[in-house]
């Protein structure tokens, strides 16, 4: 009997040195940005004073790879009529923004609103606040601005979709909470491989993991505020990154005071666990 013993503890240890071992393989591409770490460069340094700010999170917006940017705009700011050379998609993260037609009224979208814009389309960007921050991001650079002159329509359409709009979709129960977490999608092919961009929302309270089985994984925070275990605790704020390349695990505890947003673009199915 006792051998017998012995040997199911044996047998437990292993699967937890195993266990233990899978997080370490699966934590070694994970990253941290916190915001308060972004650097940030004027977003079109042609305009001196009264260009956007841009800090990057992941890719490089001058290459011709995927990326994704924070870019801040100050209050009152209203960019001249442009085109860009790349559709871009972004979600806010602060403050209020209006991406449209040059002469269409404004519609102002708070935090967690989410817009598209294609390439070679005329439209403007203005903000309203004292601090006015996006997530931005595109399939592929350089991110350039040209004049109205040079538009054309690629055919697609821009997509403004208000905070309050928003789909929610309930996941799986996790283990220990009351409440789901849950998922709006947002673009993109959610077959195996294929990009896409979603929402997780994360109860008040939620201790657990998000698990990417992608082979990339880019997250920022919209809303609330998430302790993140990495080789130490790391509180992260709206606009802190974390992302991985390959299967990884990513160990959360948001604060019991508000629910938790994250953006998500990934090419894999994503799990929420506790």
């Amino acid at each position: 009997m006792k051998a017998m013993k012995l040997i199911a503890t044996g047998i437990a240890g292993l699967a937890a040195i195993l266990l233990l071992n899978t997080y370490a393989v699966a934590d070694r591409t994970n990253t941290v940005t916190l915001a308060s770490e972004v650097n940030w460069e004027p977003l079109n340094p042609a305009r001196g004073d009264n260009s956007p700010k841009a800090g990057t999170l992941w890719g490089d917006r001058k290459a011709a790879v995927p990326t994704g940017f924070l870019a801040e705009f100050k209050d009152g700011f209203s960019s001249p009529p442009h085109i860009h050379n790349a559709t871009y998609r972004a979600v806010v993260i602060s403050g209020l923004i209006h991406n449209d037609d040059p002469d269409a009224a404004r519609m102002w979208m708070p935090a967690g609103s989410f817009w598209t814009q294609p390439l070679g389309e005329a439209h403007i960007t203005a903000a309203k606040g004292s601090k006015n921050i996006a997530l931005v991001e595109i399939d592929k650079g350089p991110y350039l601005v040209h004049p109205t002159e040079q538009a054309f329509d690629n055919g697609e359409r821009p997509i403004n979709v208000d905070v309050a709009n928003i789909v929610w979709v309930d996941m799986p129960a996790v283990s220990g909470h009351t409440e789901k977490p849950q998922i709006a999608y947002l673009w993109g092919d959610l077959s195996e491989g294929q990009s896409h961009g979603i929402f997780i929302k994360l109860p008040a309270g939620f201790t657990g993991s998000i698990e990417s089985e992608g082979s990339t994984f880019h997250a920022v925070i919209v809303k609330g505020q998430t302790s993140y275990q990495h080789s130490e605790a790391k509180t992260l704020t709206p606009g802190s990154y974390f992302g991985s390349e390959g299967e990884a695990v990513h160990r959360l505890s948001a604060g019991d005071a508000e629910e938790t947003v994250i953006y998500v673009r990934t090419n894999g199915e994503v799990n929420v666990s506790g």
